[in-house]
C-alpha cells in the first residue's frame, strides 16, 4: 500500500481542485469543516509528538558526548541552510529590485488583523514558560522544547535503577501508542487532502493579488523554489544523499505541508516518513525533527528578510549593502526564534517592523496573499528539515562505521 499512497494523495489532491474550482457554497462549507478537523488532529498529535520523541530521546541517549555530536550537527546545517535560504532571496531582491507602492495605496488598502503583539520582546519573553501546562495548552513549540531538554537531560542523568527504567519505559509505551494514532490518521488522509486542495482554491480564487506587489511576490516565490529545487539538494549531493530518492521519500510530508501550512503538525507525517520511508535511525529521527520544526525556518528567514526591506524601503529608509547583511542576520536569528505554525513568519515580520519604527500599513496589504506564501515556505521548511535529518543520519552512520567494531545500523 505504501507505494502507492503518494499516487492517492496526488489523486486526492486532483479531485479537491476540481471540487474547488466548482465553487459550490454548499460543498465549500462541507470542505471548510472536514479541512479544520484534521487540522485540528495534527496539531493534537503534534504537541505530544514533540514533547515525547525529545524527552525520550536525550534520555536514552545517556551519553552526553553522542548527543552533542548530534546537536551540533543538527545546528550547523540548520545554520548553513536557513543563511543560504536568506541570502537566495536577498539576491533576487537586488536583482528583480520592486518598487515603490503610491502611499494612497497602502493607506486605502490597510487591514490589519485584530490581537497582535507588536512587541517583538514580548515574543521572545513568551519563550520563556513560568507554568509547565500552559506550553502544551498554548502549543507553544519553543517553550516546549526548552522544558523537553531539560527533562530529557536530567532523566538521562538519573542514577541506573527501576525508577529510572520504569519512567523511561513508560514514555517509550506513550510514545508507540502515539505512533499507532498517527498511522491511522495518515491512513484517512486523502479524506483530507480533498478538503484541503480545495479549500485551498476557493482562497485563492476570493484573494486579493495587487499587480503593484507582482514583483515582490515574483522575488519571495522565485527564492522559495530555487532554495527547494537546488540549494537544498547540493546540500543533499555534498554528503553523497541522492536528492530524488530523497525527495520521493519525503513527498508525503512535503505535500502535507504545503496545505496545513504548519510544519509543527506535519512533524507526525514527517517523523513516519524519515524513519519508514528513508531508513533514518529512530534516535537521529526522533531528536532531529522536532528540533528542526523549531528552529530550522529557511523559507520565514527568506521571507523576514525580503519582506522587512520592502517595507523599510516604502518607508523611505535607506538601505544600504550594511543594512542588507544586518538584516540577514537579523532574519536568520529571528527565524530561529519561530514557532512552527501557520502565519508564524508573518507575524514575526510585523513585530519587527513595529520594534524600528516602521508603519506597517503595508502588510496589510501583504496579508491576503500571505496564505499562497505560507502554503510554499511552509513546504520548503519541512523540506529542509528532512535534509537536515538526512544529512544528520548520514553523517552519525559514518562516524560509527569509522570507528573499530562500530555498528552503522543506527538502530
Amino acid at each position: 500500500m505504501k507505494k502507492y499512497q503518494v499516487a492517492i494523495w496526488l489523486g486526492a489532491l486532483v479531485v479537491g481542485v476540481g471540487l474547488g474550482l466548482l465553487n459550490v457554497p454548499a460543498v465549500n462549507a462541507v470542505m471548510n469543516v472536514v479541512a479544520t478537523i484534521f487540522t485540528r488532529l495534527f496539531r493534537l498529535l503534534a504537541v505530544p509528538t514533540i514533547v515525547l520523541a525529545i524527552i525520550t530521546t536525550l534520555a536514552s541517549l545517556g551519553n552526553g558526548r553522542e548527543m552533542g555530536r548530534m546537536f551540533r550537527i543538527t545546528l550547523t546545517y540548520t545554520l548553513l541552510t536557513t543563511t543560504a535560504a536568506a541570502a537566495v532571496g536577498l539576491i533576487y531582491y537586488l536583482v528583480i529590485a520592486p518598487g515603490n507602492l503610491p502611499p494612497s495605496v497602502i493607506k486605502a488598502e490597510t487591514a490589519m488583523p485584530d490581537g497582535v503583539s507588536l512587541s517583538y520582546t514580548d515574543h521572545l519573553m513568551s519563550v520563556i514558560p513560568d507554568n509547565i501546562l500552559q506550553p502544551l495548552l498554548d502549543g507553544n513549540v519553543l517553550a516546549l522544547l526548552l522544558i523537553c531538554f531539560a527533562a530529557g537531560i536530567a532523566i538521562s542523568k538519573m542514577p541506573a535503577g527501576r525508577h529510572k527504567d520504569t519512567l523511561i519505559n513508560g514514555l517509550n509505551a506513550l510514545q508507540d501508542l502515539l505512533f499507532i494514532l498517527i498511522r491511522w490518521l495518515i491512513a484517512i488522509l486523502p479524506i483530507g487532502i480533498v478538503a484541503f486542495a480545495c479549500q485551498m482554491i476557493t482562497q485563492v480564487g476570493s484573494g486579493v493579488m495587487a499587480d503593484s506587489l507582482g514583483k515582490y511576490i515574483l522575488v519571495i516565490i522565485a527564492g522559495n523554489l530555487t532554495q527547494f529545487f537546488v540549494i537544498l539538494p547540493i546540500f543533499l549531493l555534498l554528503r553523497g544523499i541522492n536528492p530524488f530518492k530523497a525527495l520521493r521519500g519525503m513527498a508525503q510530508a512535503v505535500i502535507m505541508a504545503f496545505f496545513t501550512k504548519s510544519s509543527a503538525a506535519t512533524l507526525p507525517v514527517t517523523m513516519e516518513c524519515a524513519q519508514n520511508r528513508m531508513g533514518v535511525a529512530p534516535t537521529t529521527a526522533r531528536f532531529v525533527l522536532p528540533v528542526c520544526t523549531t528552529v530550522n525556518m529557511n523559507g520565514c528567514a527568506a521571507f523576514i528578510l525580503v519582506t522587512s526591506l520592502f517595507v523599510m524601503q516604502n518607508n523611505g529608509i535607506d538601505i544600504s549593502f550594511t543594512t542588507m547583511l544586518l538584516w540577514l542576520l537579523i532574519s536568520v536569528v529571528s527565524a530561529f526564534g519561530n514557532a512552527g505554525v501557520p502565519m508564524g513568519c508573518y507575524f514575526l515580520t510585523l513585530s519587527l517592523m513595529s520594534g524600528i519604527g516602521a508603519d506597517i500599513s503595508l502588510m496589510g496589504i501583504i496579508l491576503p496573499i500571505y496564505t499562497i506564501i505560507d502554503m510554499i515556505e511552509t513546504s520548503e521548511n519541512v523540506w529542509s528539515d528532512s535534509c537536515v535529518c538526512l544529512i544528520t543520519d548520514r553523517t552519525l552512520r559514518r562516524k560509527i562505521a569509522a570507528i573499530p567494531g562500530g555498528n552503522d545500523s543506527g538502530k
